[in-house]
């Protein structure tokens, strides 16, 4: 079943196509198409029908290892094409959130040296996704790239447009020789923005991960089911981080 599963993958690829659109047009999970792809799990025939008709290929074609995958556009369908670019439209309540939470974090832990942009980023992530295990929602609301050197909160270059020089300040700096982005507060975070439960999860999760650098706290990371799920440059579906399915503790 492997190479179905190869196949599957060249034909979402060749139409650039992320792993989670084609589980929504499928009816089917993120994790099932991974698994899938990787020949762990077996397509049926209904799943493979539903297939041909996203890719507007036969079956034969999808199950034919010696073709080179080709996808035909016909002019009276509609065939999935990928945005050219992420839009970032943050709420302004969200911003307001997020602009507390990243206060707190600086006034809690942020005089640490390692504390610089990347390791904030994954603070973020484990703290929305912390949350969200225990309330079924995210505490920031944030959108996470997968990256190379981790999850990147899309919104997050966004909200320091608004805050830097106001609530923030930027320093460029060494650690380790090495060039970081380290950002200071210019004052508390507002704790009425924040509720008990939302400043328990932060607390926790700094005192799990505060005194980890960047490339430790990104192998902590690379441990989380989302994480090893979704493909690089892909959006970390939310949807994932349900209880059971985190593997970092």
């Amino acid at each position: 079943m492997v190479f179905i599963g190869q196949r599957i993958k060249a034909f979402r690829k060749a139409v650039g196509m992320s792993q989670q659109k084609l589980a929504e047009l499928l009816g089917i999970s993120r994790p099932s198409v991974s698994q899938i792809e990787n020949g762990s799990r077996k397509v049926s025939a209904e799943e493979l029908k539903k297939l041909a008709d996203i890719f507007n290929t036969s079956a034969d074609n999808l199950l034919n290892p010696q073709k080179s995958p080709t996808v035909s556009v016909k002019e009276s369908r509609s065939v999935y094409k990928p945005a050219p670019q992420i839009r970032i439209n943050v709420p302004q309540k969200n911003l307001e959130k997020f602009r507390e939470v990243l206060l707190y974090i600086l006034n809690e832990v942020g005089s640490k040296p390692n504390i610089r942009e990347t390791v904030i980023y994954k603070l973020l992530y484990f703290i929305d996704f912390d949350y969200y295990e225990i309330y079924e929602e995210q505490l920031i609301g944030a959108t996470y790239m997968k990256n190379r050197y981790g999850p990147t909160p899309i919104e997050f270059a966004k909200l320091i447009e608004k805050i830097l020089n106001k609530d923030i300040v930027k320093v460029k700096d060494k650690y380790f020789e090495y060039p970081q982005t380290k950002y200071l507060p210019l004052r508390k975070a507002d704790l009425s923005k924040l509720s008990g439960s939302e400043i328990e999860i932060i607390d926790n999760v700094l005192d799990r991960l505060s005194d980890m650098n960047a490339a430790q706290i990104s192998d902590y990371v690379r441990n989380d089911v989302p994480w090893l799920t979704t493909d690089d440059g892909e959006i970390i579906n939310t949807s994932l981080f349900s209880t059971g399915l985190r593997l970092t503790r």
